[in-house]
């Protein structure tokens, strides 16, 4: 015998209601972030400007098969909580040994490079927003060192 649960709630918006906006995972960075590393597996967090607040940020690695056009791995800037507030940043959980290129999803302009080593967290900041002719890309390296 089967039972019918009711799955009614208030509508959109309202406080204490659950999302089905645009974003993928509406509670992304309310909590603290697991980092599952060691061996070849490191992390990356990038610390991003305000303004960039949701969008969504893809990664590919420089060299090999995963540079090819397609999906990517993508994550949103969310506003993560530190010890005097809030910071807006970009994790990359499990990333292999390799140097990655940043993006903003929907683009192909890499706006960051970074290294990433096994069993460390690489930090970078995201570059300041500049005139369109600008050229290069800042790079980053592992937490204490380069």
């Amino acid at each position: 015998m089967s039972t019918s649960r009711d799955h009614s709630h208030p509508p959109h918006g309202e406080p204490g209601t659950h999302a089905h906006g645009n974003r993928e995972n509406p509670w992304a960075g309310q909590g603290a972030v697991l980092l599952d590393i060691g061996g070849d597996i490191g992390a990356l967090v990038v610390q991003m400007p305000a303004e960039m607040l949701d969008v969504e940020v893809e990664i590919r690695p420089v060299e090999g098969e995963a540079r090819a056009p397609g999906h990517h791995p993508h994550v949103a800037v969310v506003a993560r909580r530190v010890r005097n507030g809030t910071v807006p940043s970009l994790v990359y959980p499990e990333l292999s040994t390799g140097t990655y290129e940043l993006y903003e999803k929907g683009t192909d302009r890499v706006e960051l490079t970074a290294r990433v080593e096994g069993g460390l967290v690489t930090r970078a900041t995201w570059p300041a927003p500049t005139p369109a002719d600008a050229c290069g890309a800042p790079s980053a390296g592992p937490a204490g060192g380069a």
